[in-house]
């Protein structure tokens, strides 16, 4: 098994898709393929949950150039069992973990999966309420009791905690701490902030001709698919955001209502979050109490 450097381990809706792909373009880093293989973590992805050990000999096919090995699959933050299985295995594996203010984390990962993927996987997530009653989105926002296992089996020095919103303001400023932190030298970056970026007004439900498009797709051999899914994704172009793959999606407005529906709950994990790490959460907490009151 290839040793895997580097873990992007969350979070879900806090710009990780950009971060991981702007990364890529990096000569010394050598993102999995598919970015988020889900092999460690029992959490795979928003709703799959798994006990069953991970298949440790799939890294090899995920990993196929030189360079510092990056895996993220960024529902691993808040799996309780990977933790430990990193570090029975990869005990000098570094970690990038990438924050958001909680409450429109939450929301925007409710909104981008409540019509089509919950539908498909049987959950009745059709509101915010309704959601938020469900593990599986809180506890992705669960900040300090996910940190609070991470800490049990790494030093805290193994993590750059980053804040999304910087990947917007100083996004420069950003990749220049990661390369710090990765010990790699500086890169040239061609930055774009809309590209590669996974927003819920990009979601669009597959149409019955796109999901027939889907399935003979999967037919054919991943030798002759892979080149051509590969330069499509360097393009950022997705071919089931064609009109006749799949329709417009829904997306609601974040509100203060959503902000009384967990926020209390958030504040005390941010708050848990900032004592066991230093890192400064008061301006999200400020956000979360003012439009609690509002």
């Amino acid at each position: 098994m290839p040793e895997v450097d580097v873990f992007l381990i969350g979070v879900p809706k806090a710009g990780t898709t950009w971060l991981a792909y702007a990364l890529d373009q990096h000569k010394e880093i050598n993102l999995s393929d598919p970015k988020e293989p889900n092999i460690i973590a029992s959490h795979r992805g928003t709703f799959v949950r798994t006990e069953e050990d991970p298949d440790w000999d799939k890294f090899k096919i995920h990993f196929n150039e030189k360079g510092l090995k990056l895996d993220a699959s960024i529902h691993a933050f808040s799996c309780p069992l990977a933790p430990s299985r990193i570090q029975e295995r990869i005990p000098n594996a570094k970690f990038i973990l990438c924050l958001r203010e909680p409450v429109s984390r939450s929301f925007s990962h409710w909104n981008m999966v409540f019509l089509e993927e919950a539908v498909a996987n049987d959950v009745d997530w059709s509101t915010f309420e309704k959601a938020w009653t469900d593990n599986r989105l809180r506890d992705d926002s669960n900040y300090g009791t996910s940190m609070n296992r991470w800490l049990k089996e790494f030093d805290l020095e193994r993590f750059i905690i980053i804040d999304s919103g910087r990947l917007k303001s100083e996004p420069v400023n950003v990749l220049r701490e990661i390369e710090n932190f990765l010990q790699i030298p500086n890169f040239d970056y061609d930055i774009e902030e809309s590209r590669h970026s996974n927003s819920a007004i990009s979601r669009r439900p597959i149409t019955s001709f796109g999901k027939l498009t889907k399935g003979i797709f999967s037919l054919i051999p991943g030798l002759i698919k892979q080149p051509i899914v590969k330069i499509l994704q360097k393009r950022d172009f997705n071919i089931y955001n064609l009109p006749i793959l799949s329709n417009k999606g829904i997306t609601h407005q974040l509100q203060n209502r959503h902000y009384n529906i967990c926020g209390e709950d958030l504040i005390a994990e941010l708050e848990l979050f900032e004592e066991l790490t230093g890192y400064d959460t008061k301006i999200w907490c400020n956000e979360i109490n003012n439009r609690i009151k509002n």
